[in-house]
């Protein structure tokens, strides 16, 4: 049986209107295009699971599956926190992904879709087209947001953090002015592009197909009962460190031909994995609610860092990949976006130096 095709996506500068909801799109940064828009997560749902604090919008993808009417329309929201301190190693907390989908005929988008190579002219009103279901939307972060400004009642936010944060950039200026408020773009959130793909040219090498894919492809040799445990435990290390830079090499060899990819996307493939040391198991991967088993659908990579201007000196908010598992019968939970599984795996300490100076 041949892997499932492995779809690379890139980032690409686009028109904004390409970026809205209307259009489907999938993307990095800004605010999240709503695919759906009733049932959105609650301010609580993307509240970082360590800190407690607002997450911001990471990226979309859309990714319909053919021949499956309920996700003739079908996006994959995933949120990160931006404290830092939150990703601590091989920590998936401060993360969250959800998926939404629709029928191809439904309330919000018409039946044939519009033609993406023109913006369509829409009405102010209309170009919210939650305004339609009666969402508001938090200013600086796009997620649900009810908490009006209590002086001017022009705006709206998710909460007293994002409100402060607006405050201070400014709507301090505007408020009970005549302006409008500031179309600039949030400070908050992450740069804003396209996601394009393409799939990637070659395939699985034979042999690496085999080696690094996960825990059962570890060295099962061990030690003799005979030797002593401090011998056991070095020979231990000396394994793991071997299988480890198997693991990190062949996913130097992989990304090598196309080094600005910044998704990998496979639904039910295998993931590209930085190390031998916590990937998850079979049983580690919750099945979803319906029932059905939860596979793998995409993967971020590292290179995505470095357009999201988190850099700072110190501490930042890194990973070396993160995973998305979600329901294998994409299954329907009313209008609501479902929550799915996301998993976190850092680099080591030395896997890190070796990508930064490649």
């Amino acid at each position: 049986m041949s892997s499932p095709e492995v779809v690379l996506g890139f980032l690409e500068e686009a028109e904004p209107w390409r970026l809205q909801s209307p259009q489907f799109p999938s993307k990095v940064g800004g605010k999240p295009a709503w695919l759906s828009q009733t049932g959105l997560p609650l301010q609580s749902d993307l509240e970082c699971e360590k800190c407690g604090l607002p997450m911001v919008f990471l990226l979309q993808v859309y990714a319909p599956i053919s021949g499956q009417d309920r996700s003739f329309h079908r996006t994959l929201f995933l949120f990160c926190c931006k404290t830092p301190e939150c990703y601590s190693h091989n920590d998936s907390r401060c993360l969250k992904v959800f998926r939404s989908q629709l029928p191809r005929k439904n309330e919000f988008y018409p039946y044939d879709p519009p033609p993406d190579d023109e913006p369509q002219t829409v009405s102010k009103e209309d170009n919210n087209i939650l305004s339609r279901s009666g969402v508001k939307l938090c200013w600086v972060c796009g997620c649900p947001g009810n908490k009006a400004c209590s002086r001017c009642h022009t705006v709206t936010y998710c909460g007293k953090h994002h409100q402060t944060v607006h405050w201070k950039h400014s709507h301090k200026k505007e408020c009970l002015s005549a302006a409008l408020p500031s179309a600039s773009a949030s400070p908050f959130l992450f740069p804003e592009s396209e996601l394009v793909t393409e799939p990637e040219e070659g395939g699985e090498e034979g042999g690496d197909a085999q080696r690094g894919g996960g825990e059962e492809q570890k060295s099962t040799e061990g030690p003799s009962l005979s030797d002593t445990l401090a011998e056991s435990d070095l020979e231990e290390m000396a394994l793991h460190e071997t299988e480890d830079n198997k693991v990190f090499q062949r996913f130097k060899r992989k990304i090598a031909s196309e080094p600005h990819q910044v998704i990998r996307y496979s639904r039910g493939g295998r993931p590209l994995w930085v190390s031998s040391s916590h990937v998850p198991a079979e049983e580690e991967i919750p099945p979803c609610t319906c029932g059905a088993n939860r596979t793998f659908e995409f993967q971020v990579m590292p290179q995505l860092l470095n357009s999201l201007c988190v850099d700072s000196t110190g501490a930042s908010i890194d990973w070396g990949t993160v995973t998305v598992y979600t329901c294998s019968a994409s299954c329907n939970h009313g209008d609501q976006y479902r929550s799915e599984f996301v998993w976190k795996q850092d680099f080591s300490a030395d896997q890190l130096t070796q990508h930064r100076n490649t």
